[in-house]
């Protein structure tokens, strides 16, 4: 069975799986206790999340977990095939949600909620801030056009911008205007998202309950 360790950008990998309907187990990870955690540790040694097991094969960064697990599990339903004409699109939001978005945005969360206090709003953290919406400027120019990122259907590229912008506004950081919005309400209203959710806040849950995990 395919194991993913650790939630916050795991969630992308757990919303692709029940897209798939792929069976799975989450194994949840303290990130800051993490380096008592031997069993995370030797699945990946750099103690980030999230990680993904595939029977010997090993899969850490979540873009690539995800493009692995559309190219031997996903028959081509959630991916854009090279020769069609909206590869091109797909590819560069499938990154952009984590190069572009979800990473400035985890930046500007760790400046302003976890730097200590005379350390907060420093350049880094505004730079990261504007790094954010010079590339959600790229989204809202696409989405004004058509419904989904790669045009008339939902593929991975929406998983991935969608964990970034829910990111930005769950933490405060970010107000989505009226197309991000209506974005957000189309990808949001999935089944599969709403049983990721599900899996994620029972994991929390059972964690909780489970400290010596």
């Amino acid at each position: 069975m395919l194991t993913v360790y650790g939630e916050g950008r795991g969630f992308r990998v757990v919303w692709l799986l029940e897209e798939l309907g792929l069976a799975y187990r989450l194994r949840p990870v303290d990130l800051l206790a993490v380096e008592n955690d031997r069993g995370f540790l030797a699945i990946n040694p750099a103690g980030f999340i999230p990680a993904l097991q595939d029977g010997e094969t090993i899969m850490v960064e979540s873009i690539a977990i995800l493009e692995y697990l559309l190219a031997r599990h996903g028959s081509g339903s959630l991916a854009v095939a090279p020769h069609d004409l909206a590869f091109a699109s797909y590819l560069q939001f499938l990154h952009l949600g984590e190069a572009g978005l979800a990473g400035p945005m985890n930046a500007v969360l760790v400046g302003r909620e976890l730097a200590p206090e005379a350390e907060r709003n420093a350049r880094v953290t505004r730079w990261a801030l504007e790094t954010f919406e010079s590339r959600l400027g790229l989204v809202i120019r696409r989405l004004a056009d058509c419904p989904y990122l790669a045009g008339e259907r939902f593929t991975a590229a929406d998983i991935s911008v969608s964990y970034a912008l829910l990111l930005g506004l769950r933490t405060g950081n970010y107000v989505p205007g009226p197309i991000e919005r209506d974005y957000l309400a189309r990808t949001t209203a999935r089944p599969a998202y709403a049983r990721a959710m599900e899996s994620c806040q029972a994991t929390k849950a059972w964690a909780a309950r489970s400290p010596g995990l």
